[in-house]
């Protein structure tokens, strides 16, 4: 039997991550609790402090098929590389330069969103396709892929 799965990152700021990823992904913020026009006004209505209202966020695939990413705040910052991280599949179906232009032009749109970016990996054939590494904006590594 097949299960679903949740990413859940570590992070200072959920509601930042969030967003970056959502942007990153084509996801959308999870809606809040039916009955409520807003994630503050069912915070507010469960009690939740003001000063506790971004300890958590998630994002969805619009479409449904992809998994939950969800982000909880914690008090440490990153230690170590991630020994998991996300292949962002910016260039399906592409090759050689049109490949590697493709993975430079997202590289480029999520730098402007507060990604760096690490390193171009070339294609070397046959098995190679190339790829770069980045990070998010707390230093989580990914690859557009």
């Amino acid at each position: 039997m097949a299960r679903d799965v949740q990413i859940t990152f570590d992070c200072a700021d959920p509601a930042a991550l969030a967003a970056f990823w959502a942007e990153a992904l084509g996801y959308r913020l999870q809606d809040p609790p039916g009955g409520f026009a807003s994630w503050d006004d069912a915070l507010e209505a469960m009690g939740v402090p003001p000063e506790n209202r971004n300890d958590a966020s998630a994002v969805v695939d619009p479409e449904g098929a992809g998994p939950r990413l969800f982000f909880q705040r914690v008090p440490e910052g990153k230690q170590a590389k991630n020994r998991v991280h996300l292949d962002v599949r910016a260039a399906p179906g592409l090759d050689g330069d049109a490949r590697m232009a493709a993975l430079e032009a997202e590289a480029e749109r999520l730098v402007a969103r507060g990604a760096t970016r690490l390193q171009r990996h070339d294609p070397e054939p046959p098995l190679g396709a190339g790829h770069i590494v980045m990070t998010d904006p707390e230093g989580n590594e990914f690859c557009l892929d």
